[in-house]
């Protein structure tokens, strides 16, 4: 019987070394199994691998702009140092929206090229590089005008003091909310502008060509200070705005705190 028993089931230390050499193979199997690319520990260094690379596109990205905004910004200076640079000569859009930003609020402008095309091509470049930012309205007739156009850095009005611009026909007539160059005489403008706040049409027969108009601000600028009248930056065909170009803002804040100021002209359209 036993004999029958071992030949139906084997020596029991045989069934003992099969058990044995199973729990060896499957252990040697596990030690072989194939890595699992998509388990935790792998994801885990899928997403800090992913993180490096977009800070490093980002780090690139913001390089790079400021890069460009460091070298508009000096081309810009060095074009304003320099009347003669050709990038003055570029002619301006057909038209274009100005917004000056004031203490007193936002004044929106339209320009149109064919009303003076001479005058808005030195308007439209100087706006972008930025020569009429942080200046003042230095001079103001309630109900009549309001005039601006010197840089507030003397070191960048002195250089355009001079630089005069031939005339344009008149197209257009001076009623409210027209701008134009303000001018000592023919072939004289140079960076100084008005706004009508009244009809000066008067004014159409003595050269002054309108090359815009305030489409939104007109209440703006209605409340720009005007108590200094004349005073503070009257006298430009009697040449008495030396102060203006020689002291800039300085002496304007100083003797004439209560100005307002124009912060900022940009083209926005």
């Amino acid at each position: 019987m036993g004999t029958n028993l071992r030949r139906e089931f084997g020596d029991k230390p045989q069934k003992i070394q099969s058990a044995a050499d199973m729990s060896h193979a499957n252990l040697f199997s596990r030690g072989r199994r194939t890595p699992n690319w998509f388990g935790f520990d792998h994801a885990k260094t899928l997403v800090a691998i992913l993180f490096a690379v977009i800070v490093a596109a980002l780090f690139h990205l913001t390089l790079n702009r400021s890069l460009a905004f460091s070298y508009q910004t000096r081309d810009r200076r060095t074009a304003l140092l320099n009347p003669s640079d050709k990038s003055w000569s570029q002619p301006a859009p057909a038209v274009f929206k100005v917004t000056l930003d004031t203490t007193k609020g936002l004044v929106v402008i339209e320009v149109h090229r064919d009303w003076a095309p001479i005058g808005v091509d030195r308007f439209y470049h100087l706006i972008r590089a930025k020569f009429y930012d942080d200046s003042r309205f230095f001079r103001v007739r309630a109900n009549a005008f309001v005039q601006f156009g010197i840089a507030g850095d003397p070191s960048v009005a002195g250089v355009w003091r001079d630089q005069k611009i031939k005339d344009d026909p008149v197209k257009q007539t001076n009623i409210r909310g027209t701008i134009a160059y303000a001018m000592t005489g023919p072939d004289t403008r140079t960076t100084q502008l008005y706004i009508n706040l009244t009809d000066n049409s008067r004014l159409d027969k003595d050269g002054f060509a309108p090359l815009g108009k305030v489409i939104e601000g007109m209440d703006v600028l209605d409340r720009i200070y005007s108590d200094y009248g004349e005073d503070a930056g009257g006298g430009m065909r009697a040449g008495k705005q030396g102060k203006i170009f020689e002291g800039g803002n300085a002496h304007l804040d100083r003797d004439f705190p209560k100005l307002d100021k124009l912060s900022r002209a940009t083209i926005t359209d």
